[in-house]
């Protein structure tokens, strides 16, 4: 499968260099270029892009400003941010971008970003793009570990947990802290099969082996990719019932409750 992208960049070097190392690459057919975003804009009402690889400060509207307009297309390009700054990667969640590369360009962390789009591409089922920051409905969240930003998918979060402003996502690829309050990824995915179970966490239903309940006290079972057991976490009551009106509704899920809950008896 090949992809024309389009490169976005006000510094001609730069520019010439973001387009020469994505025209190198076997799975882009064709590299566009622009040096701001009304180019930007201009290049993508004539041409089909499949993905767009943005810097964030320009003059004019900035990168985050066009992404947030591309949000806008009924089918717009995959957006992955080519930056100096690393503290815009919370912004970049919030405008959906898929990846977020930092200045100067690793050649592994390009072939990653160039990753995302295809995968993005070929779940979508056709060969239209498709939302930015969707791989099928999924989601992308950037995470910051010993000064490299990387992006977490939504469907491998077993669980998160609030700790004060911020939200530690534990994940396939480990636990990562965000500058994202629970309530904020509690509202954004709830249609998108996590539930909050507590003022301090939210799990993914699909991971939820079972429930146990102890006299007053209830735990959800979650299951932790990678270990070996399931990781148990309180309910408050108020969530209880609605935590379990939606384990039930799924015919697919054999839940397992302890004898003491009171809800077999």
């Amino acid at each position: 499968m090949s992809l024309v992208v389009l490169a976005v960049d006000d510094e001609p070097p730069a520019l010439d260099e973001l387009t020469y190392l994505l025209g190198r690459r076997p799975e882009i057919d064709e590299v566009l270029s622009a040096g701001d975003a009304t180019d930007a804009l201009r290049q993508l009402n004539e041409h089909r892009v499949d993905a767009i690889f943005l810097d964030i400060n320009m003059p004019g509207l900035s990168g985050l400003e066009l992404a947030g307009v591309l949000t806008k297309y009924a089918d717009p390009p995959a957006v992955v941010f080519v930056t100096a700054h690393d503290d815009k990667a919370v912004d970049a969640f919030e405008v959906g971008a898929v990846d977020y590369l930092l200045k100067p360009l690793r050649d592994e962390r390009l072939t990653q970003a160039i990753s995302r789009v295809l995968t993005i591409r070929e779940t979508s089922g056709h060969a239209e793009p498709v939302p930015p920051g969707v791989s099928g409905t999924d989601e992308v969240i950037p995470v910051e570990l010993s000064g490299v930003t990387s992006l977490v998918r939504r469907d491998s979060i077993s669980w998160v947990e609030a700790v004060g402003d911020y939200a530690r996502l534990h994940s396939d690829s480990g636990a990562h802290l965000v500058r994202i309050p629970l309530s904020t990824l509690a509202s954004r995915w709830q249609d998108h099969g996590f539930q909050r179970v507590h003022r301090s966490y939210l799990v993914a239903l699909p991971m939820v082996t079972g429930l146990r309940t102890t006299g007053s006290t209830t735990v959800v079972c979650v299951r932790a990719h990678g270990a070996s057991a399931a990781v148990e976490l309180p309910v408050s009551r108020r969530q209880l019932r609605e935590l379990k009106d939606l384990l039930i509704r799924d015919p697919m899920r054999e839940l397992k409750s302890s004898p003491d809950d009171p809800a077999q008896r």
